[in-house]
């Protein structure tokens, strides 16, 4: 990957809600990676597949 590229991380929250992040800043509180990593298209494809109820966790639990 070129230095004009960045590569990004997939992270989740509490929540189980996912997101992106650059790779090459510190992972913001609350957040985790998850374990992908990559260009910015294969991440949103990356949380496209594994993020299929958007829902955040707690309203996923008392329905």
């Amino acid at each position: 990957m070129s230095d004009s590229t960045p590569e990004y991380l997939v992270v989740v929250n509490h929540e189980n809600q996912h997101s992106i992040w650059e790779a090459a800043l510190p992972v913001p509180a609350g957040w985790t990676p998850e374990g992908f990593t990559g260009p910015k298209e294969d991440c949103l494809a990356r949380i496209e597949e594994v993020w299929t109820d958007l829902r955040p966790r707690g309203p996923r639990t008392h329905a």
